[in-house]
């Protein structure tokens, strides 16, 4: 018996410090997500300041050269058809520009926070895609921490993206409710969900079941 209660303390040490060390490099992993995420939020930052600062400016400056260039063949049907078709071609990369640089990372993330910036990326989402959208974002009576608000987005993002690729929806409820120490953010829709193999492999880098929600929930 003593040889067992022995033997017994002994595994039971081992298992305390596997543990502890389990632990040290759980928070050791939580840490570099952190930085790694912070670290991203600070290129598409960048990234996207860049397409509107200077993408963007060089764009509106076409978009001037084209109207001088529409006065001028003004008398010419043929050229000014085609000065018409360059215009709207400006138009429409002006627009792309200025979506990819707010997806990117929207100025109202910094300027406002999270439910803000959520409702304007949802009823851009509603425009772009096509389906109901039905939104419930509570008021808050405070801000998140910034790292946590772009956690959120960036879930709010992955999950509409997979909604529009893959569900074949015609109804998505978003509901986001702050109180307190309770945080929920709840995206639900109507179509054929996932199939249950690939419920049980949800980490599976692979090109059937990708990793983008996971990564951001690993964040």
């Amino acid at each position: 018996m003593w040889v067992l209660s022995k033997h017994s303390r002994q595994m039971a040490l081992e298992h305390s410090e596997l543990q502890s060390v389990i632990l040290q490099r759980t928070a050791e992993l939580q840490n570099l997500s952190q930085r790694l995420l912070k670290v991203q939020d600070e290129e598409r930052r960048k990234l996207s300041r860049d397409l509107h600062d200077a993408t963007g400016q060089t764009l509106a400056a076409l978009k001037i050269s084209i109207s001088f260039l529409q006065e001028r063949c003004a008398e010419d049907p043929s050229t000014t058809v085609l000065a018409a078709e360059v215009a709207a071609l400006a138009d429409q990369a002006i627009e792309e520009i200025r979506t990819v640089s707010y997806l990117l990372h929207p100025p109202l993330l910094d300027e406002v926070g999270f439910a803000r910036a959520a409702e304007w990326y949802v009823e851009g989402f509603a425009k772009r895609t096509g389906p109901c959208v039905k939104v419930d974002i509570a008021p808050a009576d405070e801000r998140l921490p910034i790292g946590l608000e772009i956690v959120f987005f960036k879930v709010l993002q992955e999950a509409l993206t997979n909604v529009h690729r893959h569900s074949r929806v015609s109804e998505v409820s978003v509901r986001f409710l702050h109180q307190l120490e309770k945080i929920v953010l709840d995206i639900r829709d109507n179509g054929r969900g996932t199939p249950a193999e690939r419920l049980g492999r949800p980490r599976e880098g692979s090109e059937q079941t990708g990793v983008g929600l996971a990564g951001c929930v690993s964040e």
